[in-house]
């Protein structure tokens, strides 16, 4: 049986290796695989917004059915930062120690260490646009924790777990974190169309 093609939208081969092994019934593809090899830059203020932007980039520039996401941790006491400029948070280089050691620096004096991941996806599939959405509740630990995960994942904890996103394997983390949820919440619609 030949597995439907699906094209997200990204460069970000962790990414791309996690969301294959939610999405094992489809063939899923990065931009390298279909020849588009520019970051998509993402300029709106939203989550949703930049999930829109890197999708509708591929399906009006090559007419292909694809998806994106946009992700980022929202930090309760520095007011949701880092947000959208999760990958970004420590400057323009996406360099995830820095980004980590600018967040812990900035939580160092506070109690509140409550934060959430979250993960909106956009959906272009026959002319249809959907959105699907992925929460993932948790707090920032003090220091870093685990060798796999990328990202923040050494210092995020989800809530009800005693280990970090970097200490699961990624099958545990794509079952409980807020890019699983949303995957889940789009397979389910796939299956369905």
């Amino acid at each position: 049986m030949n597995k439907i093609k699906l094209v997200f939208a990204t460069n970000n081969e962790h990414k791309l290796k996690e969301v294959e092994a939610l999405l094992s019934n489809y063939d899923v593809v990065g931009l390298k695989e279909i020849g588009i090899k520019e970051d998509i830059e993402e300029t709106a203020t939203t989550f949703e917004g930049n999930a829109k932007i890197k999708a509708n980039y591929v399906t009006e520039k090559l007419g292909l059915n694809c998806f994106a996401d946009d992700t980022g941790l929202e930090v309760e006491a520095l007011n949701n930062a880092p947000g959208v400029y999760s990958a970004r948070y420590s400057g323009e280089h996406h360099n995830s120690e820095a980004n980590m050691q600018k967040l812990l620096s900035e939580l160092e004096n506070k109690t509140n260490k409550k934060a959430q991941f979250r993960t909106a996806i956009v959906l272009n599939l026959n002319g249809k646009q959907h959105l699907f959405e992925g929460v993932c509740n948790g707090e920032i630990l003090e220091e870093k924790r685990g060798q796999d995960g990328f990202g923040y994942d050494p210092i995020f904890q989800p809530s009800g777990f005693k280990t970090s996103f970097a200490e699961m394997s990624m099958k545990e983390k794509g079952i409980i974190s807020h890019r699983g949820k949303a995957i889940q919440k789009l397979i389910t619609f796939l299956n369905n169309h």
